[in-house]
């Protein structure tokens, strides 16, 4: 499977506030992303895979919903995940 446990648990160190600390916005963004990633990647060799199309328009929907409170929350966490992971809106 390519999102293994040492994965997650990565993801979730380097943006959240620790291993365990699943429920953060930054840390949820981040793991969002990296599927977003994989699943495009996916993609593009295998075009009419409609299944996984949704699937990552779903995804993406998550992302900015969580994007989009913690921007109303606080805007400089907001800023720092959108630099840290490259993302634009």
């Amino acid at each position: 499977m390519y999102l293994s446990k040492e994965v997650k648990e990565g993801i979730f160190k380097k943006h959240g506030k620790s291993a365990a600390d699943t429920g953060s916005p930054e840390g949820q963004i981040a793991l969002f992303s990296h599927r977003i990633q994989h699943l495009s990647d996916h993609l593009k060799s295998n075009k009419k895979d409609f299944n996984t199309e949704r699937s990552l328009v779903r995804l993406v929907g998550k992302r900015r919903n969580l994007l989009d409170y913690l921007k109303a929350k606080d805007i400089e966490r907001y800023r720092a995940i959108i630099k840290e992971l490259g993302l634009r809106k």
